[in-house]
């Protein structure tokens, strides 16, 4: 498993949360998914052999919500 964190922005409250941890749950090999509204934060464990940090990244925002790169 790889463990990652994402800055997520435009997130600002638990309908934000709820979003963004559904559409990354909804992806293959995704084993926690935690959003930190305040913080503006993602914290990610997935298996990279079943999906790429870009499937993530497009997947949160595809929810509305902008990830720095």
């Amino acid at each position: 498993m790889l463990d990652i964190t994402l800055k997520v922005s435009g997130m600002s409250c638990m309908h934000c949360k709820h979003a963004v941890e559904s559409a990354v749950k909804a992806l293959p090999g995704i084993e926690k998914v935690e959003a930190k509204v305040e913080e503006g934060k993602v914290e990610v464990s997935f298996d990279p052999s079943k999906v790429s940090l870009e499937q993530i990244t497009s997947a949160i925002e595809d929810a509305g919500y902008d990830v720095e790169r």
